[in-house]
């Protein structure tokens, strides 16, 4: 079962596919954050992360930050970027351990935390589903100072209601 709302977000420190750290106490500095943790080789995966690069793109002027956390090795990750369009920053969780996908607690990927700025799980999301993505969206907008909507669905686009992880 993955961690609850309100839950504590696990500490963590991965290296990004560009070499970079990805430290959460960093990323609880600069505001709210989107955790997406993934396989290559899952559907639902694929199937979501366009939309989780979408929604990124929605939210880039606000401070909040997207990472993906791969379950595979770099070079099958950065594949996987490249093939479908995802520019935000993506860390690996290859040890073969999975010590951080481990630490969320994950039964299914894809899998997706939204963590405020004070590391409290306020949204998250199991396989696929329409209605988890766009309460994670509207939480998003809620956590702008604005305050924008921005929807995540485009009028008259075919998607799924559900998909399992």
């Amino acid at each position: 079962m993955a961690l609850p709302n309100g839950a504590k977000a696990q500490e963590f420190a991965l290296t990004s596919t560009t070499g970079k750290p990805v430290k959460l106490s960093e990323l609880m500095k600069r505001g709210p954050f989107l955790l997406a943790f993934f396989k290559v080789s899952c559907p639902t995966c694929q199937y979501a992360f366009p939309y989780f690069e979408r929604m990124s793109q929605l939210h880039k002027p606000e401070a909040v930050s997207f990472v993906g956390i791969s379950q595979d090795n770099l070079a099958d990750t950065q594949a996987f970027m490249k093939k479908y369009g995802v520019t935000f920053p993506v860390a690996v969780d290859d040890s073969k351990q999975y010590i951080v996908s481990n630490a969320y607690k994950l039964t299914n990927v894809p899998t997706a935390y939204l963590v405020d700025r004070d590391g409290k799980i306020q949204a998250s999301s199991v396989g696929w589903a329409r209605k988890d993505m766009e309460e994670i969206n509207l939480k998003l907008s809620m956590m702008d100072p604005a305050q924008q909507q921005h929807p995540i669905f485009n009028p008259g686009e075919e998607i799924a209601e559900y998909k399992a992880g």
